[in-house]
Formats: C-alpha cells, sequence, structure tokens
C-alpha cells in the first residue's frame, strides 16, 4: 500500500479524505510494504493416531464452548504439561530463525516438533487457518501464513506456537531476529517483551483484569509506542479461545475478576506507528496500515491463590 494522496480517501475505511482524516497521524517514510505474499503450499497431514480437537471435525468450529472459566487440578496439571510442550516447540523453531529461511521451513520444522511430542497444531483446522504455526514478519501484526518468502536480513518475525494434547491447548509466541536487527527493530521487540511481563506482573488474585492492560499501555506509550487494540489475548484450556478476554490497553469497563484457577494468554502487539490496521485477501494476515514494524511475545499463565505462574516457560 503506498501512501494516498491528500484528497484522496483515507486507508482506514472512514470515508473522509486522507488531508482531514489519517495525515497527520501517520508517520513518515514507513509506507512502502517490505511483506508481500508468498506461494502456501498445502495443508499438512497429521498421523491418524494424534487426537484431534473438536473443530477439525466440525468445520472449523469448536462444538463446546462452556467449559468452566475456574480450571480443576486435573485440567491444571495437562494445562502444565502441555505448555512446557509447546515452549519446546517454540524454542526449537526459533533456533532456527536466520537470513533466507522461509517461514514454509520453519512451519515444516515446527510441525514435525508437534507430532514428536504426541501433539496436534492447535491452529491446523481452526477456522479456515491450515498452517501450524503463525509467522508474523515486521509490520504484520499477527497470523501471518507461512509461505515461500525467505527472511531477509533485518527482519524480525514472531512466530506463534499452539499444541493441542492431553485434550487442552498450550499457546505462546515469541519474536526473532534474522541477521542484525535495527536499532528501531530491536528497541520495539525488547520493549514488547517488557511489555508482556508487566502485564502478567500486573494480573493478581483479587484484582481486575484491565489492570494488565494498563500495565502494558503505560510501558508501551513511555517508549513512544501503540498498543494494537483489535487482537486480545484470550481465556485457554479444553478450548482454544474462551473467556475471559484480555485487554492489552486499559479500559475502564473490562472490570473482570481475576480469580484462582484462570488460565488466560497475555500477548501484546505492539507498533512503532499506528495501530490501525487492514487484513490481506487471504482473511487471515493483519498489518499495520502504515507498516510501521509491529512486534509480539505471548506466555499462558495460571491464577494460583499466590500470585501467577507463567504455564508456558520453557
Amino acid at each position: 500500500m503506498t501512501m494516498p494522496k491528500s484528497n484522496e480517501p483515507c486507508w482506514c475505511g472512514s470515508g473522509k479524505k486522507f488531508k482531514r482524516c489519517h495525515k497527520d497521524s501517520a508517520p513518515l517514510g514507513i509506507w512502502d510494504p517490505t511483506v508481500r505474499k508468498g506461494n502456501v503450499t498445502p495443508q499438512r497431514s497429521v498421523p491418524a493416531n494424534i487426537v484431534r480437537p473438536d473443530y477439525v471435525e466440525n468445520k472449523g468450529r469448536p462444538k463446546r464452548n462452556n467449559y468452566p472459566l475456574i480450571k480443576d487440578a486435573s485440567t491444571i496439571a495437562r494445562m502444565r504439561s502441555t505448555n512446557q510442550a509447546t515452549a519446546q516447540v517454540l524454542q526449537e523453531v526459533g533456533r532456527h530463525v536466520t537470513v533466507g529461511i522461509t517461514t514454509e521451513e520453519l512451519d515444516v520444522i515446527a510441525h514435525d516438533a508437534y507430532i514428536a511430542r504426541d501433539g496436534y497444531p492447535s491452529c491446523v483446522g481452526y477456522g479456515s487457518y491450515q498452517k501450524s504455526v503463525c509467522t508474523s514478519i515486521n509490520e504484520v501484526i499477527c497470523h501471518g501464513i507461512p509461505d515461500d518468502r525467505p527472511l531477509q536480513e533485518g527482519d524480525i518475525v514472531n512466530i506463534d506456537v499452539s499444541m493441542f494434547r492431553e485434550g487442552v491447548h498450550g499457546d505462546c509466541s515469541a519474536t526473532f531476529f534474522a541477521g542484525e536487527p535495527s536499532e528501531t527493530a530491536r528497541r520495539l521487540v525488547a520493549v514488547t517483551e517488557d511489555c508482556m511481563y508487566l502485564g502478567i506482573k500486573a494480573a493478581k488474585p483479587g484484582g481486575k483484569l484491565n489492570e494488565v492492560g494498563r500495565a502494558i499501555q503505560d510501558n508501551a506509550e513511555k517508549h513512544g509506542y501503540n498498543v494494537v487494540r483489535a487482537f486480545v489475548g484470550h481465556g485457554i484450556g479444553e478450548n482454544f479461545h474462551m473467556a475471559p478476554s484480555v485487554l492489552h490497553y486499559f479500559d475502564r469497563s473490562a472490570r473482570d475478576t481475576i480469580q484462582p484457577g484462570m488460565t488466560f494468554t497475555v500477548e501484546p502487539m505492539i507498533a512503532v506507528g499506528t495501530y490501525e490496521y487492514y487484513v490481506w485477501d487471504d482473511e487471515w494476515t493483519a498489518v499495520t496500515a502504515d507498516h510501521g514494524l509491529t512486534a509480539q511475545f505471548e506466555h499462558t499463565v495460571l491464577v494460583t491463590e499466590s500470585g501467577i505462574e507463567i504455564l508456558s516457560r520453557p
């Protein structure tokens, strides 16, 4: 996407002219995309002996959505085990991030790593998604589909790994460097990781869930960045996505109480420019509207009586 001219419609879809909408807030010099769509291979098979989540046989939609918000001891034990295995997959894939490797090759590594751990890649068959991980490069906020584009010198890539095993899902992500990153990229990635951990630290038993968003937003804006609003953390367990929704910015109305036994993700997406976005015609890949860099980190956490346990820490 190239920057609109002053009298052309704004990219955000407001119907206003660009000069009267986002022109003054658009960061300069980053309107040309660094990431273009590559070729995507067909869905890879999973051995029949590996248990699938129910949505695989139900056109991508979960059959049941009423699992309890508060997990029992058995579910928590399975969440610990599955999230540890998920974290191992993320580590394994991350070690292979280098200039010249394609995100398709990273997807193959992840796919094989799930199967080696008797796990099913949660993304495969979730809605219309067919790949084993999401690979989001540079201006791609999230849900990037692995393809044959080789990573370039200085690229940053978020790898989002999700596994179904033992009847529950694990979920975590991190942003990696291909080659030597720019100082802008290095700083963004460091601040984004700090935002995630500050959000986790703010999640206190008996507290309000919006304190997670407050901590993340305060830190991001202190460094001159913006928090992406459109994509949020989520409860996780027997279902891939469930209550509660975890906003990464402060919303006074998001006052759910954090209770022991909850498991949810904290996964802020932080942008150097606007948090506005658009989605490619693949209906998954979300990109910052100004093509500014964005980064993300994610952990799955458990609320205990005394605090927070990070389940997806390797």
